[in-house]
């Protein structure tokens, strides 16, 4: 057990390393054009660049394109300005995150159920990790985005390339505390999979008792909420 806690606690520190890279003040700074736009949230500006021949998905040094940058600044009404004009709203930034996962990661529940109002996929793989917005959001213990995600048909047992589900990183990643409970419970509750155990063999439910993470663990005994 002293084993699997050192591994989990090195791949927490690997998903710090390789989370999302929000634009940086110097590169907000350069943006020009629909980037521009995009990152002050003017959707009158998107329209007129637009209508003037301007390339929706354009990208980045990072390769983001206006879309991405609406959602890092959470900007929803260009968000909905560079949809009604066809921007692609699937589309996977250099670290293969989408517009509903960066909202996700950031607990931004408004801008992710605007996003897949707009057309952009809960079902999608994202990230270096092979992993889903909902993993992400049960990885961070974001309890309304869970909720809204399952809601939408997110996947509930996707395995990512690490070999987690997202039930399985709202243990292994969590702290144990009352926001993790209530993702675990939503998920059980939506028919996630407790059985499925990592590449060690090692069950949810076996991580959670080795932590001590009592009340997870007893929505896991039971299989449900």
């Amino acid at each position: 057990m002293l084993r699997m806690t050192v591994v989990c606690v090195l791949l927490a520190a690997t998903f710090a390393v390789q989370a999302q890279t929000a634009p940086s003040p110097a590169e907000i700074s350069a943006y020009k054009g629909l980037h521009r736009a995009a990152q002050n949230g003017n959707a009158g500006e998107i329209l007129r660049l637009a209508e003037a021949g301007a390339a929706l998905d354009e990208r980045d040094a990072k390769g983001r394109t206006p879309a991405h940058v609406a959602a890092f600044a959470s900007r929803g009404e260009a968000l909905r300005a560079l949809a009604r004009l066809g921007a692609d709203m699937n589309a996977l930034e250099a670290q293969a995150y989408d517009i509903v996962t960066i909202a996700a990661v950031a607990n931004d529940s408004g801008l992710m159920s605007l996003a897949i109002e707009l057309g952009n996929n809960p079902r999608l793989i994202t990230s270096p990790y092979r992993g889903t917005a909902l993993i992400a959001a049960a990885h961070l213990g974001h309890v309304e985005v869970v909720r809204r995600l399952i809601a939408a048909g997110a996947p509930l047992d996707h395995v990512n390339n690490l070999g987690w589900t997202a039930l399985m990183e709202a243990v292994v990643l969590g702290d144990g505390g009352r926001n993790y409970v209530q993702v675990v419970r939503l998920l059980l509750d939506a028919g996630a999979d407790r059985s499925i155990a990592d590449r060690h063999g090692v069950s949810p439910l076996a991580h959670a008792r080795a932590r001590g993470y009592s009340e997870i663990a007893e929505a896991l005994e039971k299989g449900r909420g």
